[in-house]
């Protein structure tokens, strides 16, 4: 399963040698302009499947939501739909929060 822990994102992120990832934030807008990492696109998980021809299934994908959870459907789904790079942000943005910018809004 492929699962990242906030710190292995976080690792990623900072590495330039590495290619960035799409960041999918797939929790309701309200929640994402609550708070939301830099840099991430939200598309709440019932509109996941519109994403499906859009977004190039090559690029490695890592889904967010709140506590990991629809992060974890929307992996899945995306890989059943032939994206080979998807992975989970285990704990979503809250242990993103906790773990590694404790001044982070959290809800």
């Amino acid at each position: 399963m492929n699962r990242l822990t906030p710190a292995q994102l976080a690792a990623w992120l900072a590495d330039p040698q590495r290619q960035p990832p799409l960041l999918l934030d797939v929790r309701e807008e309200w929640e994402y302009e609550h708070v939301c990492l830099p840099d991430a696109h939200n598309v709440p998980l019932a509109e996941l499947p519109a994403l499906i021809g859009r977004a190039d299934p090559g690029q490695p994908v890592v889904c967010i939501c709140h506590h990991g959870m629809r992060s974890l459907q929307a992996m899945r789904f995306l890989m059943h739909h032939g994206f080979e790079q998807v992975y989970d942000l285990i704990g979503g943005i809250d242990a993103w929060a906790l773990q590694q910018e404790p001044g982070m809004t959290r809800y």
